[in-house]
C-alpha cells in the first residue's frame, strides 16, 4: 500500500509541478508534510536543501529521498518513477505541439499567461523556506529570529545577486560557515 501511496503522490507532483523544481516545492510540501505526514516541516526544509545540493531536478531528488526514507530502495524507485512518468509523456506531446504550432498567437498567449502563476509558485516556496530559516520554525517574533540564518541568507543573497558568485561556491561557503559556527557554539 505504501508503494501505491508513494507512486500516486509523486505522480501528482510530477503532473502538476508546471514550472520546474521550485514550482514543485509547495506541491511536495502539501503531499509529504501536510497530506501524508511523511516528513515534518523541519525535515522538509532539509529535504529541499539536500535536493538542491545534489545533481538533478529537485522534484526527482525529493521523490527519491522521500521514497527511500519511507519504504527503502523500492520506495525510492517507485516514487521516482511516479515523479518522472508525467514529464515523459507530457514533454513528448508538448514538444510535438510546440514545434508544429509555435507561431500561433493563441499558444503564445497561453504561455504568457502561465508565467505569472509559475513565479507565484516559486515565490510561495521561497517564502516558506525563508520564514523557516529566519524564525527557525518558531512563532514569528523578534525573540525567535535566527540571526545566524539571517546573516547567512543576506551574505548568500549579496554574493549571488550583487557579486555574481558561482552558486556552488556560495553553497559551499555557507555550509562551511554553518559547520564552523556549529563547532564554535557546540551545537
Amino acid at each position: 500500500m505504501i508503494y501505491l501511496q508513494l507512486f500516486w503522490s509523486f505522480l501528482q507532483i510530477g503532473l502538476f509541478s508546471i514550472g520546474g523544481g521550485y514550482a514543485a516545492m509547495p506541491l511536495i510540501q502539501a503531499q509529504v508534510v501536510e497530506g501524508y505526514a511523511w516528513l515534518s516541516l523541519n525535515e522538509f526544509v532539509d529535504l529541499i536543501t539536500i535536493a538542491e545540493m545534489t545533481p538533478g531536478p529537485i522534484a526527482v531528488n525529493a521523490a527519491t529521498f522521500v521514497g527511500l526514507r519511507i519504504a527503502g530502495f523500492g520506495g525510492a524507485v517507485v516514487a521516482t518513477i511516479g515523479c518522472i512518468t508525467p514529464s515523459l509523456f507530457l514533454v513528448s506531446l508538448l514538444s510535438y505541439v510546440y514545434t508544429r504550432y509555435k507561431n500561433l498567437r493563441v499558444l503564445q498567449s497561453v504561455l504568457s499567461s502561465l508565467r505569472p502563476a509559475v513565479v507565484a509558485l516559486i515565490a510561495s516556496a521561497g517564502l516558506t523556506i525563508l520564514l523557516k530559516v529566519v524564525f527557525n520554525g518558531q512563532a514569528m517574533a523578534l525573540s525567535s529570529v535566527d540571526w545566524v540564518g539571517v546573516g547567512l541568507f543576506a551574505a548568500a543573497l549579496t554574493a549571488l545577486r550583487r557579486l555574481k558568485w558561482n552558486p556552488i561556491l556560495v553553497m559551499s561557503l555557507c555550509g562551511a560557515a554553518g559547520l564552523a559556527i556549529g563547532v564554535l557554539t557546540g551545537q
